[in-house]
């Protein structure tokens, strides 16, 4: 009775909202307001959908755009907007701003070609709060390229009554703002003069007004663009038969229903062609027919295209001599289109619902869930079947709100929604059960009355256990012992899952049921609760079962074949299985794609299945697993296919010119990015063309090298390439044009190669690492490097290397021994001069850095008598730029590899880089590992043990990996510009690698500007290939700033820019002085200062060619007067110093010497300036010997390592406030000082580590750490202070590092019989007065100096090491040294004794015979 009155009320509530609610068809939850009384307020559907949702636009450069967005509901909704996913912030956005109708309004669209801020894909939110969020379609906004011919009209000839075309290729979103003017007046086009949507002019039935000058116009909003004008000649018939040819053929197009399609088919030739359609080989009747219309020429119109319009056409021309014919492919694409929408659903806490979902669309839509706005990700209770609809399992009140079933193919996106009530229990549901609602859920009684409520049900037992179901039987409560009006809820979850499904009983009384679809071998929670006319009872305690382990399952489905049907798309086909128990129910096929480690499921009912929207040209692994009532079966084995190819998506990375010679460039490039080649990249098309004659392109097709010598080219003629990838399927989009100018002359090999600009070595224990930079003279030809290396001696050892390398390792070499190393560029012609360099390999007892590859190996626990067998099948899987996933087998396990004991496993890895890089480890209880934090393009080894209690296995195999690339995550650094000598329009940018380069660099961008505040798109760009370091920028405007910065490239992009630097070109003034002033000039706005460094060499009578090489050989007797003349001035210069010598008091000594203490009180040496003596060393490094050095009672021998002047006003003044900078800046050099990268300075050319070389003979009793940097004194000190400074400076900032380490009393010193000065280690001579330097010559930053009168020498010394490693000095000895180093010994004794006015009148008399030799050379 109380049954049957339950059905009648809910039978007539469903007929009252038949009757009372709209339509809800539409978007989401459309349906009716009225509150329904069924003995408490039912809570309604609240209609909430979008009146208008955003359209795909295209928009151009500087126009206003409005992105509409309109949403419905009785609260007015909140409307946000998305761009690529992410939320809009519009309140401090003064371009973009939201209308009062939700509507996005994007003023002056932005766009260029490094900044497209507004293009993408837009999405408009709507959220009311305490209801729920929608979504509306996501809609494009491509904005239209600046206006460029990719092809432009070009002067032709038609015979009267024959068909012409003229040419006009635009970008494809410009192409419908093309227009023709003919004589430079609009073109009228009608039936006979059309154009293409391509933006061509077909011109047919050609009469004598068809000839003049035609060109096409883009008109895309502000100034219009022409193109090139071309001739269209019209001549009289031809007396003879022309051969029968296309002019234009008709290509594939892929067409959206509803739009038109244009084949364009032209074919010339005499007697003038018939033309003729076929539609898969079918004639197609074109006349007579609405919408296939056949155009002047014989192109054909097809409008309105339909999904039956799709085929093969064919274009026939005959006329009558001959037949020729072209073929094109239609394909019609159709938007997604919904079947069926998601309906309303009301429901109960714990229920299971199902949303359903049918699209249709062509290509097949894909479907996503989304609920109040956010994606729904599969899970145990959110599960997608049939392909397209939403199953929710065991509701809880959190999954109220808004469902929207998004569809989406290539063409569009469309979105459907509807909403989820869950009520009170004591609110009935207040419609017929729907479809969507599970069978269990189907009984539910109607509003309860007041009364008494039943107690918990007793004795809930479960009667039968098994794998995929339980059976609960149960007493009826104490307060209802007959129950016989009582039904049933069974509430349900997963132990330690607080989301609770119900199952009800089937009729009132029946204390047993059955709950199915359970997990084999898993702990369920079980609770019963009663229910009386009056509503729900108290609840049983709960009950915990387990379900039983699997059995009686389906065997594997034999046969399983996977066959790729288009780029997209797989069919998968299988047989029913030949074992299992019970009759198969359906199928689930699993899909994964190569290399990732998440699978994709779908059930199946048949054997055979297509999976779409797959990944182009892409591996994916199949599998099938069989369900029968007790549940899945074996699995299948994985079948692997690869989807078809297709034309490549994107164009190739990088592409980078280097020009050869006069005729040919070196073309190179990198591939499309993973993922868009979508086939196996079979070669590459490269067109280019001349700049000046845009029209005339020249296409070259190569194979699938990354490279390409263009040659045959022109003289002095810039020439622009582009390049695009091939697959079978045909040719991908291109790069932009790039482009490069040929040399005028080709690279001089009449002559040896320059020096190499810089050499830097690092030791180990028995290797030696040299690296390089190239010289700077770029205009001759090198052909390699050749390495020499020995102890003591370079000769002992030649390597020779290609000329691309820049670094070589120098293996087994012995520990602690002092080897000398060489460096010579050549080509054909001969070696060039050498560059040398010193270097001391380490002791074995060093560990502070070790070139092995295991040190500091973390402990491994004794094993017992019997040990573990240590993993097998170490593999690592490189899962992105800093993850690799580690697994490996366990044969101490048994076959199915479940581990059940309490063992563990320890993952251990490392790189390589730098050398004494400890291991790091990690346990892990199952048989795979992730690795993460790893440093991206990385080489790592892993190897893996296993413990069990106490007892261990050894480590495993290694297994190695190298991590993916990464964009480079820090600009370049010490970017450096200076001035060319004698080009003052030109300058030089000198620049290191990133410190993160997070991959190969292979290019960097050099911007510049006159603007430090203009956008970056409005800098000019400089492309540099990857293993340059520097280069000149020339025809720069005279006396103005100008900025620089530098951005570097690997394979995945693009890194940060470089700050700003700052250079002021020179102002132009007379040749002589142009060097002197560039260089000063520099130094003072803004770049960093030029000194000459201690690598100059004074070129050999005057020449200005880097590192004293001449260019014009002198006559011999002028070099003869020349040394001769400068010999007999410093003898005279030297006899007046040595007058003054005797006139100075001890007394003045002594007052001079304390006021150095005060000056540099802080400082641990002592002493006074004429206890300098030269350098006891002249290093000829053909003859090399060991012997002993003299002691003295000295203790602290005394380093230099000063600049050369060219003359004293090229030395700047700085007063006392700039010694803290100095310091500052010296140890921000000694952070670079790593022992695994170049010294930041080190790296510029022209610097390397130099060995410091005591004056006296002494041997060291302290060492001094060395420093690349040239550090300066204060201008106020006295110039015996200034002697003081200039040891402190070189030393004062390392000696905390040297304290404690004592050198060898009797050292081996190297003993030279010097042969010329030129060729010696070290030169300290004078340079003459009248010789310059190349400001553009490797450098050295001039800090500070102080505001000499007179010439400072320059000591010229060797590296012993590494960067940052503290060594003791090398003493040396020389028996005799020239006459120039006799006379510097004599300046040196006796400066000190000088007072500064003093000096500088002597220097002024120097200066004035300087200036008469200079007079006397040039004559």
């Amino acid at each position: 009775m109380a049954e049957g009155r339950a059905r009648r009320l809910l039978g007539s509530l469903w007929i009252a909202l038949l009757l009372g609610q709209p339509d809800p068809a539409g978007a989401a939850a459309r349906s009716g307001s009225q509150s329904l009384h069924t003995g408490s307020l039912v809570r309604t559907f609240t209609p909430f959908y979008f009146l208008v949702e955003p359209t795909d636009i295209l928009s151009v450069r500087g126009a206003s755009v409005i992105m509409n967005c309109s949403a419905y509901c009785e609260t007015s909704p909140k409307i946000e907007w998305k761009k690529d996913g992410t939320f809009l912030n519009l309140v401090s956005d003064d371009r973009r701003q939201l209308l009062p109708d939700g509507s996005l309004l994007i003023n002056s669209v932005v766009h260029s070609k490094h900044n497209k801020p507004d293009e993408g894909y837009y999405q408009c939110v709507a959220t009311v709060e305490s209801l729920g969020t929608i979504v509306s379609r996501t809609a494009k906004l491509t904005v239209a390229g600046l206006p460029r011919f990719s092809s432009q009209p070009e002067a032709s000839s038609v015979p009267r009554g024959s068909s012409a075309i003229l040419n006009c290729e635009v970008n494809a979103d410009l192409a419908p703002f093309v227009r023709w003017e003919q004589e430079r007046q609009p073109l009228l086009l009608d039936e006979r003069v059309f154009k293409l949507p391509s933006g061509a002019l077909i011109i047919s039935n050609a009469t004598d007004t068809d000839g003049g000058l035609y060109r096409c116009v883009i008109e895309s909003g502000g100034t219009p663009k022409y193109s090139d004008e071309a001739e269209l000649k019209v001549l009289p018939d031809p007396e003879e038969p022309q051969d029968l040819i296309f002019v234009r053929q008709p290509s594939s197009l892929t067409k959206l229903i509803g739009q038109n399609a244009v084949f364009p088919c032209v074919a010339v030739g005499f007697p003038v062609p018939y033309i003729r359609w076929t539609r898969n080989e079918e004639e197609l009747i074109t006349e007579g027919s609405g919408r296939f219309l056949l155009l002047a020429g014989g192109s054909l119109e097809i409008s309105e295209v339909t999904e039956q319009d799709a085929g093969t056409y064919t274009c026939i021309a005959d006329n009558g001599n001959d037949t020729i014919e072209a073929q094109a492919e239609l394909t019609v694409q159709v938007l997604p289109e919904f079947l069926k929408r998601p309906a309303n659903i009301y429901a109960y806490e714990s229920m299971d619902i199902v949303f359903e979902c049918e699209v249709t669309g062509k290509p097949t839509p894909t479907v996503k869930w989304v609920k109040n706005g956010d994606m729904v990700i599969p899970s145990d209770y959110f599960k997608i079947i049939k392909e397209h609809n939403l199953q929710v399992l065991g509701l809880v009140k959190s999954d109220e709100g808004f469902y929207q079933c998004i569809a989406e193919n290539d063409v569009g996106n469309a979105q459907a929604g509807a909403q989820l009530i869950i009520l009170d229990l004591d609110v009935a549901i207040p419609t017929l059960p729907p479809t969507s609602l599970t069978s269990a859920t189907n009984d539910h009684l109607a509003p309860a009355t007041t009364g008494p409520l039943p107690s918990a049900p007793r004795d809930v037992v479960a009667t039968l256990v098994s794998t995929r179901f339980i059976r609960l039987t149960w007493r009826t409560p104490v307060s209802d012992p007959q129950g016989d009006n009582l039904t049933y809820s069974i509430f349900y979850t997963k132990e330690g899952i607080n989301r609770e499904r119900v199952e009800n009983t089937s009729r009132p009384g029946e204390t047993q049921v059955m709950i199915q679809n359970l997990m084999p071998e898993t702990v369920y929670v079980f609770r019963v609760v009663a229910q009386n006319k009056h509503g729900p009872g108290e609840s049983s305690a709960p009950l915990k079962v387990a379900t039983q382990p699997e059995v009686q399952l389906p065997g594997p489905a034999p046969n399983i074949r996977a066959l790729a049907t288009s780029p997209t798309s797989v069919t998968v086909t299988w047989e029913t299985p030949l074992s299992g128990n019970g009759e198969i129910q359906n199928y689930k096929l699993y899909h994964m794609e190569k290399g990732q480690d998440t699978e994709q499921d779908v059930d199946v009912a048949g054997l055979s299945y297509t999976i779409n929207g797959l990944k182009k040209y892409t591996e994916y692994s199949f599998r099938v697993v069989a369900y029968n009532k007790h549940g899945p079966g074996v699995s299948t084995q994985d079948v692997v296919v690869r989807t078809l190819s297709d034309v490549p998506s994107a164009p190739p990375q990088n592409l980078t010119l280097e020009v050869r010679n006069s005729k040919s460039i070196m073309l190179h490039w990198q591939p499309p990015p993973a993922g868009t080649h979508s086939g196996q990249i079979t070669g590459y098309k490269i067109r280019y063309r001349k700049v000046s004659r845009k029209s005339d392109v020249t296409e070259s097709i190569g194979g699938t090298q990354l490279y390409q010598l263009i040659e045959g080219l022109e003289r002095g003629t810039e020439y622009s390439f582009r390049v695009a990838a091939l697959t079978v399927n045909g040719t991908g989009p291109a790069t932009d044009w790039v482009s490069a100018e040929t040399f005028e002359s080709d690279l001089d090999e009449t002559r040896v190669p320059e020096v190499p600009s810089s050499l830097h070595v690092r030791p180990l224990v028995t290797s030696i690492v040299v690296s390089w930079t190239p010289p700077e003279n770029q205009n001759i030809v090198v052909r390699g490097y050749a390495i020499g290396y020995g102890i003591g001696s370079p000769h002992a050892q030649t390597i020779k290397v290609d000329y691309k390398q820049r670094y070589y390792t120098i293996e087994n070499l012995d520990p602690s021994s002092h080897y000398v190393i060489t460096l010579k560029a050549f080509n054909n012609v001969g070696e060039g001069i050498p560059l040398y360099e010193s270097a001391v390999t380490r002791p074995h007892s060093d560990t502070s850095e070790v070139d092995l590859f295991v040190i500091n190996a973390p402990y491994t626990p004794v094993p017992d008598p019997s040990p573990m067998m240590p993993p097998v099948g170490v593999q690592a899987s490189i899962l992105s730029h800093d993850t690799i996933r580690i697994t490996w087998a366990d044969n101490s396990l048994p076959k199915n590899q479940k581990i059940t004991d309490a063992r563990y496993y320890t993952v251990r890895w490392k790189t390589n880089i730098p050398a004494n890089t400890k291991y790091k480890t990690a346990n892990a209880t199952t048989l795979s590992y992730l690795v993460t934090g790893l440093k991206p393009n990385t080489l790592y080894e892993f190897s893996v043990m296993v413990t069990k209690g106490r007892r261990s296995s050894t480590w495993s195999m290694t297994a190695h990996g190298t991590t993916f690339e990464l964009v480079p995550t820090s600009p370049p650094k010490d970017v450096t510009v200076v001035s060319k000598e004698g080009k003052p329009r030109t300058i030089i940018v000198n620049w290191q690698p990133p410190s993160e380069a997070n991959g190969k660099i292979t290019g960097y961008i050099i911007y510049y500007s006159t603007d430090v505040n203009a956008e970056i798109h409005d800098w000019v760009i400089e492309p540099v290939v990857g293993n340059r370091l520097t280069h000149q920028i020339q025809e720069l405007t005279l006396d103005t700033p100008y900025y620089f910065k530098i951005q570097a490239r690997n394979s995945k992009g693009m890194g940060p820019m470089s700050e700003a630097v700052q250079f002021r070109t020179p102002k132009a003034e007379s040749s002589d002085k142009m060097p002197n002033d560039q260089a000063l000039g520099s130094a003072g706005k803004g770049s960093r200062p030029v000194d000459i460094g201690p690598d100059y060499k004074p070129p050999l009578g005057g020449s200005n060619s880097p590192h004293g090489s001449p260019t014009s050989p002198l006559d011999s007797n002028m070099l003869l007067v020349i040394i001769v003349s400068v010999g007999v001035i410093t003898i005279v210069i030297v006899v007046i110093v040595a007058v003054f010598c005797t006139r100075r008091t001890t007394s003045h000594q002594k007052k001079k010497r304390a006021a150095c203490k005060s000056v540099n009180g802080s400082h641990k040496y002592k002493g006074n300036s004429k206890d300098v003596k030269p350098p006891d060393l002249w290093i000829h490094h053909e003859r090399l010997e060991l012997k002993p050095i003299d002691k003295s009672p000295d203790p602290n021998p005394i380093m230099t390592d000063t600049p050369i002047p060219r003359n004293s006003q090229d030395i700047t003044p700085v007063d006392n406030s700039m010694d803290s900078n100095i310091h500052q800046r010296r140890n921000s050099y000694r952070g670079h000082e790593s022992e695994d990268s170049m010294s930041t300075l080190a790296g510029r050319r022209g610097m390397r580590p130099k060995m410091m070389m005591p004056f006296d003979s002494q041997p060291p009793q302290q060492s001094v750490r060395n420093t690349p940097s040239t550090d300066t004194m204060p201008a106020s000190s006295s110039q015996t202070c200034a002697d003081h400074q200039d040891l402190e400076s070189t030393t004062g900032s390392y000696l905390a590092n040297a304290q404690d380490e004592d050198s060898a009393q009797n050292l081996p010193t190297a003993h030279v019989r010097p042969s010329h000065p030129l060729k010696s280690f070290a030169v300290p001579a004078v340079p003459p007065a009248g010789s310059s330097y190349d400001p553009a010559l490797p450098s050295t930053p001039l800090l500070t100096q102080q505001a000499l009168t007179h010439p400072v020498h320059s000591v010229k010394t060797a590296s012993i090491g590494t960067l940052g490693r503290t060594r003791p000095p090398m003493p040396v000895v020389v028996p005799s040294a020239p006459d120039v180093q006799e006379t510097t010994r004599m300046l040196e004794d006796s400066e000190s004794n000088y007072e500064p006015d003093e000096l500088t009148k002597e220097m002024a008399h120097l200066e004035g015979l300087m200036k008469d030799l200079n007079a006397i050379t040039t004559a």
